[in-house]
């Protein structure tokens, strides 16, 4: 059976075949996935006997800016190739007084690329759609329910109408029933597609409905089922896969959703606050 990642690159190859140079890269990364997911362009440049402006052509021959935007979905690629318990011997464990410091600098890391993984005009077609829609479904499970719910329980106190399913099968299907080619279905997903996750966005697709997809992979199935896919790293420490990338792109969407509807979210908030002090929400 052939390899995932063979497959993937060779789907990826330029009509007219590699270079000679560039197949030499290309059997380095398909040798030694973890190295070039994690090793710097010189060793990749040195292993291929190549220079390393050879590394940069190859990416860009594959569809990429650059290597490091390559690299970044072979790491993604690689990540999801592992078991938790495989992912945590690749992330080995910190020692206490420094673990919460390596998480947040990993997202530091995962942010700074998230700036330069989506384009300007990606995010605003983002907004822009959810914006107009009729209604906006958003789907998420397992720790990436977490930006997702956000999204859905954020935008209801701004008046918009949306809401959030975080289980499969029927739930998800009645949840689905009704969207028409006026609304909007964003999925949230990292590292292993989840088959409802992928199924709802594909059916969705064939349906009409705006699909936004926040997930990690570039060139993954869920982003291609996509019409307005945001990228974004989701690499953490331990087994952790990390939402704080996905969770910052929620926020944005939210804050260019509150601009392009200023009247209506600041009655829906108005509304919201009043309900607190009727019901008494806040202990203060």
């Amino acid at each position: 059976m052939t390899d995932p990642l063979t497959l993937w690159l060779d789907d990826l190859e330029p009509a007219g075949g590699h270079t000679p140079s560039h197949r030499r890269v290309a059997e380095v990364v398909l040798k030694n996935q973890q190295l070039a997911s994690y090793s710097e362009i010189a060793e990749i440049s040195e292993r291929a006997g190549v220079n390393p402006s050879t590394v940069v052509r190859f990416a860009q021959a594959l569809g990429f800016k650059g290597w490091p935007e390559l690299q970044q979905e072979l790491r993604v690629r690689y990540l999801a190739t592992l078991t938790s318990e495989e992912t945590l011997r690749a992330h080995p464990s910190s020692t206490l007084p420094s673990a919460v410091h390596d998480a947040i600098h990993q997202d530091i890391a995962n942010l700074q690329q998230t700036i330069d993984s989506i384009e300007i005009t990606d995010s605003e077609a983002a907004i822009e759609a959810l914006a107009s829609a009729g209604r906006i479904l958003v789907v998420g499970m397992g720790s990436f329910s977490a930006p997702a719910s956000v999204l859905a329980h954020l935008g209801s106190v701004m008046g918009y109408p949306i809401s959030f399913e975080g289980r499969g099968g029927p739930h998800l299907a009645t949840a689905m029933t009704t969207l028409t080619a006026d609304d909007v279905l964003v999925v949230c997903n990292v590292w292993r597609p989840i088959r409802d996750v992928l199924a709802a966005a594909e059916a969705a697709k064939h349906t009409g409905t705006t699909v936004i997809a926040i997930t990690d992979m570039r060139r993954g199935k869920l982003a291609a089922a996509a019409d307005l896919p945001l990228i974004v790293p989701s690499e953490g420490v331990s087994f952790l896969q990390s939402a704080t990338a996905a969770t910052s792109v929620v926020y944005g969407l939210l804050s260019g959703m509150e601009a392009a509807r200023p009247e209506r979210s600041r009655a829906a908030l108005r509304r919201t606050q009043e309900l607190w002090q009727q019901l008494g929400t806040f202990n203060d």
